[in-house]
């Protein structure tokens, strides 16, 4: 063996690797278990809307075990993720002692069916989150079957949308089993839109009512309770158990 010099140059080339592997090995484990390496400090990128310091400081603790390198930055998202305003979590290590964290909170945009707590956020997602009294009813209220959240959520932006132009506003839409539409307006007007229909367009209907809006429901001195849109060429409208076709 002595007098092949590749196969020396060979095995010696093995033996770096191995020394180097296992020097990397040791400076890896002890960057681990050295305790002079702690994070001194968890920064918040932006300020937090709805959730509490004290909430935050209860979680942190439990997940900030370890030096430096060592912490799992995993586990510090997931429990923060469990707090119910937020929604997302970036967490980052900033060398040498910091921990920066990064929260998205839900913005709530309306309340959710019945269910005591439930929100919908701007994604069209429902969550479980308290609101102080003042904020929770100056939201919309959306109802729907499980997993509709976002499509009652974009009904209503559009029907929203659509009575700005007769100074009218949404304050509640229902989606039914049956998958028909209902909204409530700010003075109690229950409007009753129907199904979405190929031949009968919602958007359609609802149209033809705005426009004979000003001189019809717009003039009278008494709002109808109920208006019936559910007619292919006109709408029903009842006062005080009287119903006139338009």
């Amino acid at each position: 063996m002595w007098n092949k010099p590749h196969l020396l140059n060979a095995i010696a080339d093995v033996l770096t690797i191995v020394a180097a592997a296992a020097l990397l090995a040791a400076i890896a484990v002890w960057l681990v278990r050295v305790p002079s390496l702690p994070v001194r400090q968890v920064v918040f990128v932006e300020a937090l809307a709805h959730t509490k310091r004290a909430e935050v400081e209860q979680l942190l603790p439990v997940a900030l075990r370890g030096n430096f390198f060592s912490i799992n930055l995993e586990s510090v998202r997931t429990s923060l993720a469990q707090l119910p305003w937020v929604r997302k979590v970036e967490v980052r290590r900033i060398w040498p002692a910091r921990l920066e964290v990064k929260v998205e909170e839900h913005r709530p945009v309306a309340r959710w069916g019945e269910a005591r707590g439930e929100l919908v956020n701007s994604y069209g997602e429902v969550f479980v989150a308290s609101l102080v009294e003042a904020e929770l009813l100056s939201l919309p209220m959306l109802f729907g079957p499980p997993g509709t959240a976002s499509e009652v959520l974009k009904r209503y932006s559009d029907l929203a949308g659509s009575l700005r132009a007769i100074g009218e506003k949404p304050v509640q839409v229902i989606l039914s089993p049956r998958l028909a539409w209902q909204l409530k307006l700010e003075h109690g007007m229950l409007v009753n839109l129907g199904r979405e229909q190929p031949k009968s367009q919602l958007g359609v209907r609802l149209q033809r009512f705005i426009e004979v809006y000003p001189e019809t429901i717009g003039k009278r001195p008494v709002h109808p309770a109920v208006v019936d849109l559910r007619y292919p060429n006109g709408f029903a409208i009842r006062v005080a158990g009287e119903v006139k076709g338009n």
